[in-house]
């Protein structure tokens, strides 16, 4: 009993300062990214993008999957720490050095010249980020949230300051480049500056063996998964106008913001949690429904919300120039909406250490995928971001087929589950969009639909989802528990 509630209580305390992380580094973010988005132009956010699956490969290449097998192995060696520095750097040195040389075939691919030197400027910041990726693997395994939540927090300003203020003084496209490139540079030096943890000792072969037969498959999973993240936009950049290009990149990034963001929380701190009752399935099966009616919950509602408030939300926040984002950001919505309860599927997958099957669902997903896609180009790039709808429901029954044979918490189980929180989800999604239909003042119909979005998910959960409701309130901190005793009875889940 006393592991149990100290396992409760360090998942409590991880997830508050990996939410606060998370959340405050991408609030911050994302008010640094509405003034950016009012001084720059959606061909700016075009070109930016156009390079990034390169950089997203390369970053798949640098990690290899050793970050993951850090965390999970349980007798943690100094020689495993130190062989995954080595190979981290080695292959960061390899892969900036790969995108220096092959910059001009890129912008030729884009028929961009920009992109040459843009390339080689964006890789340093993959490049710096390569000396930093151990100290980070080994606070996530220690669940030391609140020390990555400083240093994010600061990075992000010191980024974005830069950003807004190289903007302003007319840099265009290069204020975005490096906004990131100093953004990663504080935070690489803060991780060395507060970790206790210094390279020493040899390479170790058997380390490398151990990292590399784990690691190597998650590599796989990730480099399919980043592919087929950055298809969109390797299509869009190629078929359609770089301001095309801008539009999905900026709906996808404001869509992202809450689901990838909630989904790094419960991931950072769940997956180290999970992993030290990975041979209990039953405990496991019964903490992996929680988190993921938790996910939801929360997930749900913000995406619906937002997505019902797409209109206002882009007129007042970035402008009329984005006008072409709004229907992407609000199809966008719905298929990130699913991206949580996805990724907490795979992660079962990882703790069980089952990452064959894990990438095994990538190649059947990704393959699915892109043949929807085929399928939608020719109709424009609405239809191509709706088509993510349909992929993101089949992938999910795709997923959730091991979890059910490893706990026995299949696609059913898992959608009697959630199936409350989605109908509450909808219709607060459609009252929302019937004001909007008559409110056209969008600088009211923002805070409207933000005050009837609460309040109908609020009062029906606390009709029909008092359990969940209960279990959010009890992870805040004492002094606002205290004061919603009154609204949601939290006795129980004290006692347990």
């Amino acid at each position: 009993m006393a592991e149990g509630e100290s396992l409760r209580n360090k998942t409590k305390k991880g997830l508050f300062w990996s939410a606060l992380e998370r959340f405050g580094t991408q609030g911050i973010s994302a008010l640094f990214a509405i003034f950016l988005a009012r001084l720059l132009s959606p061909e700016d956010y075009g070109l930016v993008a156009m390079p990034m699956v390169f950089l997203s490969l390369a970053l798949c290449f640098i990690d290899s999957g050793f970050g993951s097998a850090l965390i999970r192995k349980p007798d943690l060696k100094d020689e495993d720490i130190t062989t995954t520095f080595y190979f981290n750097i080695i292959a960061g040195i390899v892969c900036y050095g790969i995108l220096f040389c092959t910059s001009p075939l890129i912008a030729d691919f884009y028929n961009a010249p920009i992109l040459t030197d843009l390339l080689k400027v964006s890789a340093l910041g993959m490049l710096i980020g390569s000396f930093c990726t151990v100290q980070q693997a080994l606070l996530t395994k220690q669940i030391d949230f609140k020390r990555q939540a400083k240093i994010s927090l600061c990075a992000s300003i010191v980024g974005g300051l830069i950003g807004v203020g190289l903007a302003l003084s007319g840099f265009g496209v290069w204020a975005l480049v490096f906004q990131a490139i100093f953004a990663q540079t504080v935070r690489a030096f803060l991780l060395w500056r507060t970790s206790t943890w210094r390279p020493h000792g040899r390479w170790s072969n058997e380390s490398f063996h151990y990292l590399w037969n784990y690691g190597s498959k998650m590599l796989a999973s990730s480099i399919l998964d980043t592919l087929y993240v950055n298809i969109y936009p390797i299509v869009i950049g190629k078929l359609f106008k770089p301001a095309d290009l801008g539009n999905y990149t900026t709906a996808n990034h404001f869509a992202s913001l809450p689901s990838s963001n909630l989904t790094g929380v419960l991931q950072r701190v769940t997956f180290p949690v999970l992993s030290t009752i990975q041979n209990d399935d039953e405990r496991l099966a019964r903490n992996y429904r929680k988190i993921l009616r938790l996910s939801a919950f929360i997930v749900f509602p913000l995406m619906m919300g937002l997505s019902s408030a797409g209109d206002p939300f882009v007129h007042v926040f970035l402008g009329d120039k984005w006008q072409g984002c709004i229907i992407l950001l609000q199809l966008a919505c719905f298929y990130m909406m699913f991206y949580p309860i996805h990724a907490i599927n795979l992660d079962l997958l990882q703790v069980k250490g089952r990452s064959d099957l894990f990438l095994k669902l990538e190649i059947i997903k990704k393959l699915m995928g892109v043949a929807i896609m085929v399928i939608a180009i020719p109709h424009g790039i609405v239809v191509m971001v709706a088509s993510g709808i349909v992929t993101s429901i089949l992938a999910l029954a795709i997923n959730t087929y091991y979890t059910g044979k490893l706990i026995n918490v299949g696609f059913f189980k898992q959608m009697r589950d959630i199936a409350p929180i989605f109908l509450i989800g909808m219709v607060m999604w459609s009252v929302i969009m019937i004001f909007n239909h008559y409110m056209q003042n969008v600088y009211l119909a923002l805070p409207c639909d933000i005050i009837i979005g609460v309040f109908i998910y609020v009062c029906c959960a606390k009709l029909f989802l008092k359990d969940d409701l209960r279990e959010i309130i009890s992870m805040l901190p004492a002094s606002i528990r205290g004061k919603l005793s009154g609204f949601v009875d939290t006795d129980e889940l004290e006692k347990e």
